[in-house]
Order: structure tokens, then sequence, then C-alpha cells
């Protein structure tokens, strides 16, 4: 029997096919702050969100090692993490690619991380560092919430390499 006849052997896929069926799932759309030192903050938009567990209460979310930012994030022991509504696709914009300073503007105010916490999002999540681990070309975050809101806004949602929101569907029973 050849190898691609045995049960055990699976088709190639490139990482646009990859890509292509991760855009089938759409996630959450978050700015996760920091300190930067010096009165600066660092902050990145981030689909990798996740909760882990409730008790005690865990998140996870995923930097790409090659981010200029990622240096902050480990020396970081406290971040925000900031749900962005869909009134703010151009900050999930402006804080996805290189900026001289992407926080010039933004309403935010500080919380118990010491991090921003960006008016107008959907809710927020105060983290301390819980653990933190080198996964393929990424590092995967743990933190424990320590403090959260809700606003009633809806979430935005990245979905098909698009923003977007959701929309209830009708309860059928």
């Amino acid at each position: 029997m050849s190898a691609a006849g045995s049960p055990h052997a699976h088709p190639t896929f490139d990482s646009r096919q990859f890509r292509d069926a991760l855009a089938q799932f759409a996630t959450g759309v978050t700015i996760i702050c920091t300190g930067g030192g010096e009165g600066r903050y660092i902050g990145f938009t981030a689909n990798s969100f996740n909760s882990v567990s409730l008790a005690p209460p865990l998140v996870q979310w995923t930097l790409s090692s090659r981010s200029t930012s990622l240096p902050a994030f480990v020396a970081a022991e406290r971040y925000s993490v900031n749900v962005l509504s869909p009134a703010q696709t151009d900050l999930a914009r402006r804080f996805s690619k290189p900026h001289s300073d992407r926080f010039a503007g933004v309403d935010f105010r500080m919380g118990w991380a010491d991090a921003p916490l960006i008016a107008g999002c959907a809710a927020w999540f105060e983290c301390r560092h819980h653990s933190r681990t080198r996964v393929g070309d990424h590092v995967m975050f743990v933190g424990e919430v320590v403090t959260c809101e809700r606003a009633s806004a809806r979430g935005l949602v990245f979905h098909h390499g698009q923003y977007a929101t959701t929309v209830p569907i009708p309860d059928s029973g």
C-alpha cells in the first residue's frame, strides 16, 4: 500500500488554505494593553482572546514571536483586555498596524492594571500575569482576571477577513 493510501496518511495544505479555513470561524476583536515605561503604553489588536477557566478566572491570548510589542508583554505583570464594539473598527485597524503613537487622541482611563481601559468598549478585563508559553510562531499568554466590566454594546467580530457585528437569530423553539 502506498503512503497516500495509508490510513495514517493525511493530505497536505498550504498556509493560505489554513488561513482561509480559519476565516470561517468568527472571533471577537480586542485591544490588549500594558505599560511601556516612561508614561507610554503598548497596545495591539488581537482576535486570539478566549476564556480558559472560571475558577480561577483565566483568559488567554497570543502574540507573534516577531512582534515589536512582545518584550513589553513578556516583562508585564499586569495588562488590560479591551473588547471592542462595532463603533471602534477604526481603532481595531489603527492598533493592528505600525503607528508612531497608537494612543494619540484615544479616550481611555487607567484601572487596577495601570494599563489603558479604552472608552466605548463592550467589555474590559484587567489581568495579572499567570503563565506564558511559546507555541509555534506565537507566545500564548494566560492571565488571571482581577477585575472586569461589561457595557451594553455588542462586541466587534472578525470573520472572512472583515470586521462585522453579530445579529441575534430568533429562537425558533
